[in-house]
């Protein structure tokens, strides 16, 4: 042996080299990069003697690839499934297994398995996975975005980026709400104005009330000249639809109060709106023609939400809501106001004007509110004459209530032109 003596001594083996640099005796080996020479037959003659030279047979190569394409795979299909904590909880486990393998065949099986391919693949399967994932979901929260942007407020577009699969623009039929705000006398506001303060005053107007709609997590539908069209339930699922609805109702209400004021200040007309809200089953998603879609509301539920914003002047009240949506918020004080058919349906139907939540109204709007239902009680039983003693008790405690004027003038009809046996008391409007 080059740099080296070997020689027989009592049983023993002896290695005779040198470890000075000046000698030349210095190698590069994978445990250091300056090894002596004569360290390098040590360690083979004492791995043969013990029987612990490590060895890297032929199928080692084959064991090799056989792991990664098990791990691989299995990398492959799960990874996707995963967020990005669990799927780098995998990707470490899958990292350790691979080591633990290393390290037993090593250790036991006196076996040399590489180690750096399989760590490789696994950390390019995680990181390929993970840009995938980051452009993927940027690419679908951009497209519901675009989508939706322009219809719900940005904080319900983040909520729908997390699940962009639940979303769609196919027409569907849901549950849901529907609003309808009218500014009333406008033509008479618009008159009065000139295009650059009614451009301004609009836009004072609707950007507070469609804020409003937002915050209760509403979509805006379209702006109808002074209109405003909104709706609950899509895209986004929302249980609590009808009462979100009636919430963001009277907080318009109560809004428009303060900018009347804001308004009368700046010399501008006063503002007063009526709000029509119904529930029930309508048809959702992208409609129109090949030169323009919407996502829009349509059905029977939603005209008969507008009929009840367009009736909200003849009772004298902000908001008028259908049945259904009544019944779904119970815990809010409602006054049944009438019994109707509007233009296009046949069937009655129950409206009312929200009070205030259970627990807040007055004790005084309370006792009114069931002076008024005994009065509607006995319209409806034809008792005119007790009808009439109720309400002029209730005009005289509200004088400046049209609601009580409008059953006055009713009972007065009456009384000249009495009702045939088969009136159920259901008032018919014959105009929009």
């Amino acid at each position: 042996m080059a740099g080296s003596t070997r020689g027989n001594w009592g049983g023993a083996i002896i290695l005779v080299g040198a470890t000075a640099p000046g000698l030349m005796d210095l190698r590069s080996t994978p445990v250091g990069a300056v090894y002596p020479g004569v360290e390098i037959h040590a360690n083979l003659i004492a791995g043969m003697l013990d029987d612990n030279l490590k060895q890297r047979p032929a199928f080692i190569m084959g064991a090799e690839i056989t792991e990664m394409l098990l791990l691989g795979l299995a990398l492959a299909f799960i990874l996707p499934l995963l967020g990005p904590f669990r799927a780098s909880l995998a990707t470490l486990s899958a990292l350790l297994l691979v080591i633990g393998i290393n390290l037993s065949l090593w250790q036991y099986a006196n076996m040399v398995m590489p180690l750096a391919a399989a760590m490789l693949m696994i950390i390019a399967l995680f990181m390929l996975n993970m840009s995938y994932g980051f452009f993927v979901e940027s690419r679908a929260k951009r497209q519901i975005t675009g989508l939706f942007g322009q219809y719900v407020p940005p904080e319900l577009v983040d909520e729908m980026s997390e699940n962009p699969g639940n979303f769609t623009m196919e027409s569907e039929s849901r549950e849901m709400t529907v609003l309808f705000s009218d500014v009333r006398g406008f033509t008479t506001i618009s008159e009065g104005l000139s295009p650059k303060e009614l451009s301004r005053l609009m836009n004072e107007y609707m950007t507070p009330m469609t804020r409003i709609i937002h915050k209760h997590r509403g979509t805006i539908d379209k702006y109808i000249g002074d209109a405003i069209m909104a709706f609950w339930g899509a895209p986004l699922a929302d249980p609590e639809h009808s009462r979100h609805a009636l919430l963001a109702a009277m907080e318009m209400q109560q809004t428009l109060a303060t900018l009347r004021e804001q308004f009368k200040a700046r010399g501008w007309p006063e503002i007063r709106i009526g709000v029509g809200i119904n529930t029930g089953a309508m048809s959702v998603g992208n409609m129109g023609s090949e030169f323009r879609m919407a996502y829009t509301v349509m059905g029977d539920a939603v005209n008969l939400a507008s009929r009840l914003e367009g009736i909200t002047k003849q009772y004298g009240v902000g908001i008028v809501v259908g049945e259904h949506t009544q019944q779904a918020v119970p815990d809010v004080v409602f006054r049944e106001l009438d019994r109707v058919r509007v233009k296009g349906k046949n069937e009655p139907v129950a409206i009312y004007e929200p009070l205030g939540a259970t627990g807040q109204v007055d004790q005084t709007a309370l006792d009114e509110l069931k002076l008024f239902q005994q009065a509607l009680k006995l319209y409806r039983a034809q008792d005119w004459d007790l009808a009439e003693v109720q309400l002029l008790n209730l005009q005289k405690s509200s004088p400046e209530s049209t609601l009580y004027r409008l059953y006055l003038e009713r009972i007065a009809h009456f009384r000249d032109h009495p009702p045939n046996l088969e009136w159920d008391g259901v008032f018919v409007f014959s105009t929009k």
